[in-house]
């Protein structure tokens, strides 16, 4: 667990990919414990040449992947980061990442604080992710 001026950071971990797939994600936890609301604003790491903050919203019907610029994290609250939800998106990723790998993720709040992790690289089972119901 890792702080950052009243926020724990728990589960951290980024998805495994398919060599030659460009793009990867990072989820975690984050509870803000202080009395003051909070937002993760920034997401640095050598694993990639860009880092953003991403949401799914529905639009027309379908999941669409956004950048937003910023995690509100609400005081005494926790947020989750995970597939189908709220991440951290690696784009141009600068090695493969195979499961057992660490991947160094520096975090960005408001407020000017950062909080350096290293990340295990884990594979995602697709049959755990949110299932698109078809009738």
């Amino acid at each position: 667990m890792a702080f950052a001026e009243g926020i724990s950071i728990e589960d951290a971990y980024v998805r495994a990919v398919p060599p030659g797939q460009p793009n990867s994600a990072a989820f975690m936890t984050l509870t803000n414990a202080g009395e003051q609301a909070r937002a993760l604003i920034a997401a640095e790491s050598d694993a990639a040449e860009v880092l953003e903050l991403h949401t799914h919203r529905m639009e027309d019907g379908m999941m669409q992947m956004r950048q937003i610029e910023q995690i509100e994290l609400p005081a005494g609250e926790t947020v989750t980061l995970a597939p189908g939800g709220l991440h951290v998106m690696l784009i141009g990723l600068t090695k493969p990442l195979a499961p057992g790998d660490q991947v160094e993720l520096t975090l960005g709040f408001d407020g000017g604080d950062s909080q350096t992790l290293s990340l295990p690289v884990k594979r995602i089972d697709p049959s755990a992710m949110p299932a698109h119901q078809h009738h």
